[in-house]
């Protein structure tokens, strides 16, 4: 089943998006005009990465500094474990997820 989440016109580079499905809190984000969906929690301790810094592909948690590479998803300046990236599908002019 396909859940939209966005249209693809509204994705302009630095766009960021919250959403909540089926009790998940997810963060649609564009970085180099690429749409990333993942979690948006901090794989440290849980802490929402919608308010994160965001230079180039790295997201900063705003809670402990943790740095995400958005290409890999890996923490690259603690030992963290990898922010929970989800596919993205697409129907039409929609973005959204299969679930």
């Amino acid at each position: 089943m396909f859940v939209e989440l966005e249209r693809l016109i509204n994705l302009d580079e630095g766009y960021r998006g919250t959403f909540q499905v089926q009790g998940r809190h997810l963060l649609l984000i564009v970085v180099d005009r690429q749409p990333i969906l993942m979690e948006n929690r901090c794989p440290h301790q849980g802490a929402p990465l919608h308010n994160g810094t965001l230079e180039g592909t790295m997201l900063r948690c705003s809670r402990h500094g943790i740095t995400f590479d958005l290409s890999t998803g890996c923490a690259i300046n603690a030992p963290c474990a990898p922010l929970q990236r989800l596919p993205l599908a697409y129907d039409g002019d929609r973005v959204g997820l299969d679930l």
